[in-house]
């Protein structure tokens, strides 16, 4: 069965059809869903809301992108939606805001460390870094995605690349860093 007809008949509400889609794209899914989340639990979670509102909206979606990109901007609206009102975002002058980059070398830190220390973030600067640093996201768009301001998404970004840089340079400084 193509794809085209597996969303036809999600349309159509055939639970075999939804389930089919939920595996095709569960796993993809769920690491966005880790990337916005405190931890596994509430990924888990997000995920189960995200599929709850593909399901309901599904007849929404026009073919007119990928059915992939559609559902990933669900998934990521979904978990944004649990901060959107619980007030995690300072408002700041921009002003204040000293742009910090950090470079990292890859054979110097693993990737699971870089995820654990990203996923240790502080809510409201991680919802930020991700965004903008692993998905591309412009300031004044995820400025609209969070009820912020342009203004306070660049400061939470380099507040987040200030405690990242942080991290990384004491996670270097220690004698047996090569082996975490």
């Amino acid at each position: 069965m193509s794809l085209e007809q597996l969303i036809e008949r999600c349309k159509k509400n055939d639970a075999q059809a939804q389930s089919q889609l939920y595996k095709l794209y569960a796993s993809k899914l769920f690491s966005i869903c880790l990337k916005y989340s405190r931890n596994y639990a509430e990924a888990e979670d997000n995920l189960q809301d995200a599929y709850i509102t593909i399901f309901k909206k599904i007849h929404t979606f026009k073919s007119r992108g990928s059915i992939e990109g559609w559902m990933k901007r669900i998934t990521i609206n979904t978990a944004l939606q649990r901060y959107r009102s619980a007030g995690v975002f300072d408002i700041i002058n921009e002003e204040q805001i000293e742009d910090v980059q950090v470079e990292v070398d890859e054979d110097d830190i693993s990737i699971d460390y870089l995820l654990n220390i990203i996923q240790e973030l502080p809510d409201r600067y991680r919802l930020v870094f991700n965004l903008y640093a692993l998905d591309d996201y412009s300031h004044k768009e995820i400025a609209e995605m969070l009820n912020i301001s342009t203004g306070t998404s660049k400061s939470n970004l380099a507040r987040a690349r200030m405690i990242l840089k942080t991290k990384i340079e004491s996670y270097k400084a220690k004698p047996n860093s090569q082996t975490l």
